[in-house]
């Protein structure tokens, strides 16, 4: 049912649901823009080499990171599509990582046991809430003032419960910048006097350096999200001050950053140094080192 209405104490739901429109627009010009400065990149290094997993995921992260980006909540049908595509394209992300962690531990078989056993706790909660969530709330299409909307109506616990998933999404995260931080530093002592040591760290310093500035976009939007869910402040107002909407639109945009820029450069950014290694050195082309694909040592070469 449709209801419509004139009345002015509808204005701050009109005016908090066109602030939150900026931030979308925000955050797919942003992509997009992203998107056209590296799809020079994205086809040298993804469209035109072998496909394997990481290629799938790649475009999968990064096309269905945009497009949560661009859905804004105009229905019930968009928002739970929106909603459940944050589940998967995040599990998609940690599959990445989980393989980044596999190769840099050199295939440890009880580093990816762990690795998949806390994944799958973290993303069977993550379903199980998204689950919950889909069944508590409700939408409701308004055309107020000539304005059409849709407001999702949820419940408190609701809140707590998505904020609570933020929080254990962001410790996954943690233990897998600890893991990774752990085994570079073991190896940067490892090769301090090797030769070829030069090269393998800088393969190191490489997935270090995307892994930590993924992770700060990780870290600043669970903390928005968690500031939004559980301000007294925010409650109290129901999401229509400018504060609200403005600590909402900042978490959007860091998420989908997250999703389609940060998260494709986790493979992009290694595919690019091992391209020019193949590029400067002929000695690179032989070289055993961490690729970002399937298997855990291979030859540098095109096919990474």
């Amino acid at each position: 049912m449709t209801i419509v209405s004139n009345d002015p104490t509808w204005w701050p739901t009109i005016n908090a649901y066109r602030i939150q429109s900026y931030f979308i627009v925000a955050a797919f010009v942003g992509l997009a823009y992203d998107w056209a400065l590296t799809f020079g990149q994205e086809v040298e290094l993804v469209w035109r080499q072998r496909w394997s997993l990481m290629t799938v995921l790649y475009l999968l992260v990064r096309y269905l990171g945009m497009l949560y980006a661009a859905l804004s909540m105009l229905s019930w049908i968009m928002y739970a599509t929106h909603n459940w595509m944050g589940v998967v394209v995040f599990a998609m992300l940690w599959v990445i990582i989980i393989t980044r962690l596999h190769a840099m531990y050199q295939g440890s078989r009880k580093i990816l046991i762990f690795l998949i056993v806390t994944f799958l706790a973290v993303n069977i909660f993550d379903g199980v809430v998204a689950v919950i969530v889909m069944m508590h709330t409700s939408g409701e299409e308004f055309i107020l003032s000539g304005t059409y909307l849709c407001q999702i109506n949820y419940t408190e616990d609701i809140i707590l419960l998505d904020s609570i998933t933020w929080i254990i999404s962001t410790m996954w995260e943690i233990l897998a910048l600890c893991l990774a931080v752990w085994i570079a530093v073991k190896h940067f002592r490892e090769l301090r006097h090797h030769s070829a040591g030069g090269i393998i760290r800088d393969c190191f310093s490489v997935l270090i350096k995307t892994h930590v500035v993924y992770f700060a976009s990780v870290v600043a939007a669970s903390c928005l999200y968690v500031i939004v869910d559980l301000s007294p402040t925010i409650l109290a107002d129901q999401y229509y001050s400018l504060e609200s909407q403005t600590f909402f639109g900042l978490a959007q945009i860091l998420t989908s950053v997250q999703m389609s820029v940060l998260g494709p450069r986790l493979i992009l950014g290694v595919r690019e140094y091992h391209a020019k290694l193949v590029a400067d050195s002929d000695a690179a082309s032989g070289m055993t080192s961490i690729a970002f694909q399937e298997r855990v040592h291979v030859s540098t070469s095109s096919s990474v």
